[in-house]
């Protein structure tokens, strides 16, 4: 009896289906792959670059050992170096706008520009602590931490400093503010704290770990990632109120747990992180699946930038800088 032509259609159809999936969907795997390209960067020292930020796709700085600040402005193509007046170890550098930005580094160092980065002014902030991070939600209201459980704020752009109550003494490594009254910090011994009234107030949140937290990212008011020691990733879903474990996938080559050291998402889907011995991960669907740890560096990855969602930046040891443009 003779088939049909449209049912042997209907199992040809079957029948490739079946060989993409027993394959592993190698046809969607590289279209995904080749999506990304990675750019090493000639940053002209090799100083370890612990943070990175690009305010715009064109300008961007980045910070580190010995007192080194680098500017670009030309999408890292070329890198200078301007003068800190620090050989203070720098550990954040954020930028409200193409003038206004500001660096932190041990020692309770805060330094301030209005220039651009031109020039830098080391502000009056009354702790001896190492300051870990700065994140300022408009150009006027920000946050420093660091040390010892360390929280100071500013509502006049980092002229004036004030000190604010944790309520820990663990160390502090990030901030990440949605606006001028909601914001997340996390630190050594799992810490996460949360404030929804600018600082007043700060409550302990509590992921059931004591893993080091090192950096923290909110698409929404609901959702955010936190990343730590050990490959710890924690998400919330109700803006921090609970925190659940999620596990990345190690590939063949890992040989132990890597630290996960910066998360950035660019929409409430895509979403980046980086770590040790130069690992990046991706997901594309909100985090339901992450990719394969892949390693883009020959170094680790400290600090991660992303002024839209075509282009990002990498940082870390030995001056390395990773350009990272998605081929949309």
């Amino acid at each position: 009896m003779l088939i049909p032509r449209y049912v042997v259609r209907v199992r040809l159809r079957l029948i490739f289906l079946l060989l993409i999936v027993a394959l592993g969907f190698p046809q969607l795997a590289t279209s995904r792959e080749t999506a990304l390209s990675l750019t090493i960067q000639a940053s002209t020292t090799k100083s370890t670059l612990l943070s990175i930020h690009f305010p715009t796709p064109q300008q961007g700085w980045a910070v580190g050992s010995g007192g080194t600040i680098l500017k670009t402005g030309d999408s890292g193509k070329s890198w200078k170096r301007v003068a800190s007046g620090t050989t203070a170890l720098l550990t954040s550098v954020f930028f409200a706008d193409s003038s206004h930005g500001w660096v932190t580094g041990a020692g309770g160092w805060l330094g301030r520009t209005i220039n651009g980065g031109e020039s830098w002014s080391q502000q009056a902030i009354d702790t001896q602590q190492p300051l870990y991070a700065v994140s300022f939600p408009s150009p006027n209201v920000g946050w420093a931490v660091g040390g010892g459980g360390t929280i100071y704020h500013t509502t006049d752009g980092g002229q004036h400093w004030r000190e604010q109550i944790s309520g820990t003494t663990a160390a502090l490594y990030t901030a990440h503010f949605l606006d001028e009254q909601k914001g997340t910090i996390v630190g050594a011994l799992g810490t996460i704290l949360s404030t929804s009234d600018g600082g007043a107030t700060w409550t302990a949140q509590g992921t059931q770990s004591a893993v080091t937290l090192f950096d923290v990212f909110f698409t929404d008011a609901t959702t955010g990632w936190a990343v730590g020691n050990a490959g710890a990733l924690f998400q919330t879903t109700d803006g921090g109120a609970t925190w659940v474990d999620q596990t990345l996938p190690c590939g063949r080559t890992c040989t132990k747990l890597t630290d996960l050291l910066k998360v950035r998402f660019t929409s409430r889907q895509e979403g980046w992180i980086v770590g040790e011995r130069g690992t990046l991960y991706r997901t594309t669907d909100a985090g339901l699946t992450w990719s394969e740890g892949r390693s883009i560096a020959p170094a680790s990855l400290f600090g991660l930038s992303f002024p839209d969602a075509e282009r990002g930046w990498a940082s870390g040891e030995n001056g390395t800088i990773v350009h990272l443009q998605l081929n949309r």
